[in-house]
């Protein structure tokens, strides 16, 4: 058989090779992404970057921790808020008649107050240890000491500040409360510290929102007994004074609530 030309084996020669491409092909495609246990082909891969797995969020995004109970922070969060109701009806007279031996010790609660809180104290004779003639204040509200001397004249030097004024209670709750518990927050030792005349003046009836103690490493101490008692004795708080009380207890979460 006469040899082919050269024509025809350059023909022959790409038959061959294109044959040899479909034969191959299809084989190396195949094995571009191996298939799943299923027998579904997995997606191909990315050459970007992998998006961010899910999980929970950031530091800085993650919700403030829930205050610990106990602390003032947790019973501020419990306190009502409304807002503020007419001081329609208020008269000291509302709270009973001042400084009532409410505790039955014999003393009234005024002197109560001015045993506790003064230091250095000398007794009136003949009052059974009750009635304070002089002593020394500490004034927690200004950090100032204060020269206590009973007299006309003298005395309001010193005077017991209620943290929460009467007046700020009645206009929120108090004026709903039977008599016997009006009462009770006038004379609660709780309610009540001895302080600097002219600071307590200046304060008046304001509540966290419109006064805190000039002495401010106080004042966590000072909005921390003012929940506590709204907290006895069912009291509400405004938004605004909501705000403070939390404005100066974030610089001390743990303040603990006073019993």
């Amino acid at each position: 058989m006469p040899a082919p030309s050269p024509s025809r084996r350059a023909w022959l020669l790409a038959c061959g090779l294109l044959l040899l491409v479909g034969l191959v092909w299809p084989g190396l495609a195949g094995t571009a992404h191996p298939a799943d246990p299923a027998g579904r082909p997995s997606p191909p891969s990315s050459s970007g970057p992998s998006a961010p797995a899910s999980g929970p969020s950031s530091p800085s995004s993650s919700p403030a921790a829930a205050p610990r109970a106990g602390t003032a922070l947790a019973a501020l969060a419990g306190l009502p808020v409304k807002g503020r109701a007419p001081r329609t009806g208020y008269a000291r007279e509302q709270f009973a008649p001042a400084w009532s031996d409410t505790d039955h010790n014999g003393c009234d609660t005024r002197n109560d107050v001015l045993r506790r809180d003064l230091t250095a104290y000398t007794l009136k004779a003949g009052t059974h240890g009750c009635v304070v003639l002089r002593g020394t204040l500490h004034d927690p509200y200004t950090g100032d000491t204060v020269a206590f001397v009973r007299g006309r004249t003298t005395s309001s030097r010193v005077q017991v500040d209620h943290v929460v004024a009467l007046s700020d209670a009645w206009q929120k709750g108090a004026q709903q409360l039977p008599a016997a518990r009006r009462t009770a927050i006038a004379n609660d030792p709780l309610n009540l510290l001895a302080v600097g005349g002219s600071v307590n003046q200046g304060k008046s009836d304001g509540d966290a929102a419109t006064w805190l103690p000039p002495r401010r490493s106080f004042r966590c101490a000072y909005v921390a007994r003012q929940v506590a008692v709204k907290q006895r004795y069912g009291l509400w708080v405004t938004a605004a004074e909501r705000d403070a009380v939390r404005r100066v207890l974030t610089a001390c979460p743990g303040q603990p609530l006073p019993r």
